[in-house]
Parts: C-alpha cells; sequence; structure tokens
C-alpha cells in the first residue's frame, strides 16, 4: 500500500468519525429534554397520571360546547384557550342553590307534608331543559332551610327552578316550555300546587342576563413556546410539578389546585395529547403548552393572575422558553400589567352585580 493510499483512508477514516460525532451531538441536542432522575414523577409505575396524594382533580372534558345558533359572544381578553378546567364535584358543605338573581324559581305549595322519598321517586329523569340546568329543592320541616330533597326528612314546600343564562347563551322560550313540563310533572307526582312566572319576562331577565355574562366572561391564556430543544412530557411534568400542578384525569392536562377541596382550579396546564399517550412518552416532542385561567371561576383572593405571571415566567426561564400570546407574539411585562389592571375593573364589576368571581353564582352562570 502505497503512502498516498494510506493517506488517504486515515482521512476517510477522520470524516467518518467526525460525521459520525456531529450526528450524535445534534441528535442530543434535539432530543426532547428529559426528567431529572432524582426528581419527583407524576406517573405510577402504570404510567397513569395521578396527584401526589392519589386522588386527581376532577375535570370537565370541554364545558364550552355549545349548540349552533346559541354561540355567545366573543369573551375579553384571550378566547383562543384549552378547554378550562374544572367542574366542582358536590362537597358536603352545600354550595349555591337556586337564586332568583340567576334562576327563574317556581314555588309549589303543599296541602301537608311531603316526603324526601316521594319526591325523590318525582324527579325528572333528566334535570334539564335544553342546556339549562334543572334544580328542586324542599323546605326541611326540621331545620327551615331550602335543600335538594333527602331521604328520611319530610318537606312542607318545594321550588323548582331552571338557571336563566350559561356559556350556551339565555334561556329561550322552548327551554321555558319544557322546564315547565318538568316541573308540572313533579307537583303533580308530589300532590302541589305550581305557580310560574310570566314566560316572557323571564326570558326578558335572561337575555338581559347573558348579555351582561357575555359582556364580562373573561378567558386568558398563555402559551409557553421551546426556543431551541423540544420538552418530553415527563420533563413538563416535572417542572410544572415544582410550582403545585398536579396531573389532571385528561391525557396531557394538569392543574393548580386550590386549598379547598371540590372548587375548580386556579391555573389549567395543557400540552399535546398524543405525546402523552405515546407508547414511549419519553420520545415525544414537546414545543409548546399553553397555561389557563378561566377567571369567574378562581376567587379573587387566590390572585390567580399573579400566579399564572410567576408560573409562566418560571417555566419559561427553566424550560428555555418565551411566553407569547396565541398569535405568537411576545407577552411582555407592560402587556402583562395592562391585562391585570383590566382584571381588577372585571372583578368590581362583577361584585357590583353580586356575581363574584369564584362565587356559587358566578360558577354556575360562567359554566
Amino acid at each position: 500500500m502505497s503512502n498516498l493510499t494510506l493517506a488517504l483512508a486515515i482521512l476517510g477514516g477522520l470524516v467518518l468519525a467526525a460525521v459520525v460525532a456531529y450526528n450524535t451531538v445534534t441528535s442530543r441536542r434535539n432530543a426532547p429534554r428529559q426528567p431529572d432522575a432524582a426528581g419527583g414523577e407524576l406517573f405510577d409505575d402504570d404510567h397513569s397520571p395521578s396527584s401526589p396524594d392519589g386522588v386527581e382533580p376532577m375535570l370537565r372534558v370541554d364545558p364550552h360546547q355549545m349548540p349552533p345558533g346559541q354561540e355567545r359572544h366573543e369573551p375579553l381578553f384571550d378566547p383562543d384557550l384549552p378547554a378550562p378546567g374544572a367542574s366542582p364535584l358536590p362537597t358536603a358543605e352545600r354550595r349555591g342553590g337556586l337564586d332568583p338573581l340567576i334562576d327563574v324559581i317556581a314555588p309549589v305549595s303543599l296541602d301537608g307534608l311531603a316526603s324526601g322519598d316521594a319526591a325523590i321517586a318525582a324527579m325528572p329523569p333528566t334535570r334539564r331543559a335544553g342546556s339549562k340546568p334543572v334544580a328542586i329543592e324542599g323546605l326541611n320541616e326540621h331545620t327551615g332551610q331550602w335543600e335538594p330533597p333527602v331521604a328520611g326528612q319530610r318537606y312542607s314546600a318545594f321550588q323548582v327552578g331552571v338557571q336563566l343564562a350559561n356559556r350556551t347563551g339565555a334561556l329561550n322560550e322552548i327551554e321555558y316550555s319544557e322546564f315547565v313540563v318538568k316541573a308540572q310533572a313533579f307537583a303533580d307526582a308530589v300532590n302541589g300546587a305550581l305557580e310560574f312566572p310570566e314566560m316572557l319576562d323571564e326570558v326578558a331577565r335572561a337575555r338581559e342576563l347573558d348579555q351582561f355574562a357575555s359582556a364580562h366572561d373573561a378567558q386568558l391564556g398563555f402559551v409557553l413556546r421551546a426556543l431551541h430543544a423540544a420538552w418530553s412530557p415527563g420533563y413538563v411534568q416535572q417542572n410544572a410539578a415544582r410550582l403545585g400542578f398536579v396531573a389532571g384525569i385528561i391525557p396531557g392536562r394538569m392543574v393548580l389546585p386550590t386549598s379547598e377541596v371540590g372548587l375548580p382550579p386556579i391555573l389549567g396546564l395543557s400540552f399535546d395529547t398524543q405525546a402523552a399517550l405515546a407508547d414511549d412518552p419519553a420520545q415525544s416532542a414537546i414545543r409548546e403548552l399553553s397555561l389557563s385561567l378561566d377567571v369567574p371561576q378562581v376567587d379573587r383572593a387566590e390572585q390567580p393572575f399573579r400566579r399564572m405571571r410567576e408560573a409562566a415566567a418560571t417555566l419559561a426561564r427553566e424550560m428555555d422558553g418565551v411566553v407569547t400570546d396565541s398569535d405568537g407574539q411576545l407577552l411582555r411585562e407592560e402587556t402583562m400589567d395592562v391585562i391585570g389592571a383590566d382584571l381588577e375593573q372585571l372583578y368590581d364589576t362583577l361584585e357590583s352585580r353580586d356575581l363574584a368571581a369564584g362565587s356559587p353564582l358566578a360558577r354556575r352562570l360562567f359554566s
């Protein structure tokens, strides 16, 4: 072998080694970032998401599905959000109840007393009139309080109500008529006399309430985008967990829970569901995630917007990302300050209508 041939062979080997090394470095650089081995895991051995105490917050899959023709006006701020989270489960403490501010209420008078068992048996099979919730309450003989009928209790009167508005729109004539049919069937079953408010007056009241709610329905969304390397689901979850987020029951969704069980979460964090469900999540590449705040659902005292800003800034810093709106525009501090000021005015307006953010009535109206 000549010296020239040997030199070319050595040169070729060096070039091949350089190409392999370059490809290895590039592959590692572009691979999704993985969680620290010592960091807390948010998955059990069977890879099912769970919160640290083993209890998952309950979430609505999509509370904003609306029938054609009943869409509300665009909410304030950013409407392009993942489904906001979280429908509260009933707890031992009663929350809400029928209220003339947001409900049509039809009283049912009785000649004597009716049992809770009879009232439960007379309940309509579906407690909705169209898209509006229907509720029945009884006046407890012993406590003197209105409550959903309970077996073993006795009631001196009942009232049947239907919600005037929610995020599907205002109560209309067809829904009111369906409410009348269901309420009358219940009253007949408990031998009660029912008195209905005037339909046209209630429908007009529903439209006015819906107009107010539509103009003051705020749902905020930030998008966190990766600057360089993508993220794996485990990497996202580990960093979010350090800020108090826990896994929800929907793959690719985490929530920042309140201190009180059963209430909607303070914030939602969402990323690609397919990445979360991949056979090998460690190889799934996530380049953006969303932070969301459903303003009317969360108590002002929780300071949700401040916590949203802090969470977005911390995640961007720790995960090498930037915070943008849904159109990819960077959200600067000045913009955040303006949004915060607008929110304070919104909180004041809701409170002036006895619909303070996070209150039982606000959570019902804005759902």
